[in-house]
């Protein structure tokens, strides 16, 4: 009897980890690239966040800025209907915003824009050279164009995972299906 007890966990935890070992990010897998995920920025709120301050839930990083005219608003807004695609699940997923532009994204306007997609979702500002690390870490070009009040920044788009451990898992380039982006996300939360 105990022996056909270990055997049906034995055989419950192959399962598990076989099912694990065989999901294929639908976003480029990039959880061995040996990213550095952490950061210690200034939130829209006023606090410092950190990576670590957000173990157990799975994190959607985008990197933008408030003045972009298309893309940043159109990620958002998908990651406003990824968030409340999860049903129950919204909870696990905190969608994280970070600036290029701190010269313009202060706390201030980042508190009025990044609220206005979801109450949950969190802006991060910083100093500008806080704001190129962060990028540099997680490989995102960014290069301001045209001077004055009306330049714009350049910048490589995506959404990037990072799972319930603070590491990054996935990127999906601007443009993925959400549905996509959503599978692989559920995927996270529930191992």
């Amino acid at each position: 009897m105990i022996k056909n007890i270990f055997f049906i966990i034995f055989s419950l935890i192959l399962v598990s980890c076989a099912k694990n070992a065989e999901f294929k990010f639908n976003g480029s897998d990039i959880s061995n690239a040996n990213l550095n995920s952490s950061f210690e920025l200034l939130s829209h709120t006023g606090e410092i966040k950190k990576i670590t301050d957000f173990k157990g839930s799975v994190v959607a990083i985008f990197f933008g800025f408030t003045h972009c005219p298309d893309i940043c608003p159109t990620s958002m807004q998908e990651l406003k209907f990824i968030k409340e695609s999860l049903g129950k699940q919204s909870d696990k997923l905190q969608v994280i915003f970070i600036t290029l532009d701190p010269e313009r994204d202060n706390q201030s306007l980042l508190n009025s824009y990044v609220p206005s997609f979801d109450k949950s979702f969190i802006g991060l500002t910083g100093s500008q050279e806080d704001i190129n690390r962060v990028a540099s870490q997680y490989k995102i070009f960014h290069m301001k164009v045209g001077e004055g009040d009306s330049y714009t920044i350049d910048h490589s788009s995506g959404i990037y995972i990072i799972d319930k451990d603070g590491k990054i898992r996935v990127r999906h380039p601007y443009g993925s299906k959400v549905e996509s982006i959503i599978e692989d996300i559920q995927h996270l939360i529930s191992i």
